[in-house]
């Protein structure tokens, strides 16, 4: 790579396990901050942490890796996913800022946090991503956002993780100069198979890390009693099970990782497990297994019933499968709006790969174990929104070396108007959980489409001043507004305008009259050819009435702005979740879509 830029003033620390040397053309800054933990009494554990900027657990690494990790060959976890890795913008520079640590809590990481992200602004970072968040609060004491406003000012952009508790309701780090990312499923999976002792052959998901190959062994149900048939804790006979495959029902209120506990205190030598919704990571297959979904796993049920002598002919592992259907879906654990501070701002924003996401992994550490040996690997599947927060930051950062001139703002519409809407199999996205589709409170703007964002055609665009009017109409008191501002001094306008933002919420709270209404007015500029005209398309659902005036915008010059307004109605019987979709369209394939949500009740 090219020598630093001389703008950079970050630094390499010197720490317990790492010293400047550690950094490099690639790794350009690498700093810790201890002293809210230190503040409260608490100390940096010697046991499972290090006193320096290194990674212990392997978070940081992994999401790093996904963000900006240069081409690595040969990688895989335990022989899944096998391939050659590479970061979303490999050629990107990384500078870590180790916030957390083993024995931090939300007190003591408040203050490391805002340390660490006020040193990445005066560092001279370009893209600031957080794989982390604290209780949804008021802006003026959460600390990510008051600090990612002071970024915003500088023109950095900031992208965050929605979070993890999968409901509505839910979302994290959700202010609206925040770039808010919630997670996706992608189109592979991860696999064993086998063969039965009727001919029969069965696939199902596993993790399994060895590549052993199992036969001609008998199959074990304990069909005649409910607590063996479902492998509740202590309830199979070591005798019955010894060195057999063993089929595990599906409970509905014990886990596959706790029956898969039993399977292996009792000495089976494998085990089938039955589940719908499963959160089997990659580190919870232990031992020899497949988790079937019900609707499969009933044949085997029944095989294993009736048969005089069950047997599992054959049993392998690591099979990995592309283009898997339907992928994308909204990932069960994915939090879901409305934001619980701000729900007039559709959160999330977008939506990126967030399950089962290969990257790279704090060396030497065990990553699972098989019995009583712990493995170890450098690269591994981890999930959650902190996995799907770094791929946005990586488009982020390579939209950002293209158009230098962009806002963070202008960075995150274009990554929002050109998401994709539907999945591989030409429908809408489908929430994991439910098997449902899912509305752009799970999904926000759609999926990213990086290619498509280089070119979007049209900008919502914003700056420091318009998050300081939504601020305004918020009734926060001077002391509040000078918290989330870090400032004495500020203006209000008398006549505040609509937030420029790329989405639309109408929240129309109970007992409205008959007809719900809600106006908009937005602004977009022209980022394409000098010379462009685009006409409004509506995607309209029954209940649901949209008006765009004007319905035909013309630009004779590349940055001209024009203005539009919108009105939203819906029926006081509308269902309480209505979306639909504003489309600009110009005769040179740009597609300028924003989602439009009704929340009523």
């Amino acid at each position: 790579m090219s020598p630093v830029p001389e703008r950079w003033k970050g630094k390499c620390e010197n720490g317990t396990d790492f010293g400047p040397s550690a950094c490099n053309r690639k790794l350009i800054g690498a700093q810790s901050f201890s002293k809210g933990l230190h503040a409260s009494g608490k100390k940096i554990s010697k046991e499972d942490d290090f006193k320096s900027a290194r990674d212990y657990t392997g978070h940081g690494t992994h999401t790093s890796s996904t963000a900006a990790g240069t081409h690595v060959l040969g990688t895989s976890h335990f022989g899944y996913a096998k391939g050659t890795a590479r970061g979303i913008a490999p050629n990107a520079r990384i500078a870590m800022y180790k916030v957390l640590w083993s024995t931090s809590t939300e007190e003591t990481a408040a203050t490391d946090v805002l340390a660490g992200m006020d040193r990445a602004i005066a560092d001279g970072v370009d893209i600031m991503s957080l794989s982390l968040g604290f209780t949804q609060t008021s802006y003026f004491k959460d600390v990510i956002a008051m600090a990612s406003l002071s970024a915003i000012e500088k023109g950095i952009v900031v992208i965050c993780a929605a979070g993890n508790d999968g409901g509505p309701n839910t979302t994290y780090n959700g202010a609206p100069w925040i770039t808010t990312v919630g997670a996706g499923t992608v189109d592979r999976s991860f696999a064993g198979k086998m063969h039965l002792g009727n001919g029969a052959t069965v696939e199902g998901t596993s993790y399994f890390p060895e590549s052993i190959y199992i036969t001609d062994t008998p199959l074990y149900y304990g069909e005649r009693n409910r607590s063996k048939a479902t492998c509740n804790l202590y309830a199979l006979d070591p005798k019955e099970v010894d060195s057999k495959v063993v089929l595990c029902d599906n409970s509905g209120n014990i886990s596959v990782i706790k029956q898969m506990i039993e399977v292996f205190r009792a000495g089976g030598y494998a085990g089938i497990f039955m589940a719908d919704h499963v959160a089997l990571g990659p580190a919870g297959s232990f031992i020899p297994s497949l988790v079937l979904k019900t609707s499969s796993g009933t044949s085997v049920r029944e095989y294993a019933t009736k048969a005089k002598k069950a047997m599992v002919k054959s049993m392998r592992f690591m099979m990995t499968s592309l283009g898997t259907k339907p992928a994308p879906q909204v990932a069960r654990f994915s939090s879901r709006g409305p934001d619980p501070i701000s729900p007039g701002v559709l959160k999330p924003d977008i939506l990126a790969p967030g399950a089962d996401i290969l990257a790279a992994v704090a060396p030497n550490k065990p990553f699972t174990s098989i019995g009583n040996y712990d493995l170890v690997t450098d690269y591994a599947l981890y999930s959650g929104t902190s996995m799907a927060a770094p791929h946005v930051a990586g488009v982020a950062a390579l939209l950002k070396a293209v158009h230098q001139d962009w806002s963070p703002a202008a960075i995150r519409s274009a990554i929002m108007t050109t998401a994709n809407l539907v999945d591989n199999t030409g429908t809408t996205f489908k929430d994991q959980w439910t098997g449902l589709h899912a509305t752009p409170l799970d999904f926000g703007a759609g999926h990213i489409n990086p290619n498509k964002a280089m070119d979007p055609g049209l900008i919502y665009d914003m700056g420091f001043q318009d998050y300081i009017e939504f601020l305004c109409r918020l009734g926060y008191s001077k002391k509040q507004m000078s918290a989330v501002l870090r400032r004495n001094e500020w203006s209000c306008s008398q006549n505040p305008i609509d937030l420029n933002y790329p989405s639309f919420v109408a929240i129309f709270p109970k007992g409205a009259s008959s007809i719900k209404e809600k106006n908009f007015s937005r602004v977009v500029t022209n980022v394409g050819d000098d010379t462009a005209t685009y006409q409004a398309v509506l995607v309209v659902p029954t209940g649901m009435r949209i008006k765009v005036e004007p319905s035909t915008l013309t630009f004779t010059s590349k940055f001209q702005k024009q203005s539009f307004a919108m009105s939203v109605e819906v029926d006081k019987d509308a269902t309480n979740i209505t979306s639909g979709y504003l489309k600009w369209f110009d005769q040179a394939n740009h597609i300028v879509s924003s989602p439009i949500v009704a929340i009523s009740g």
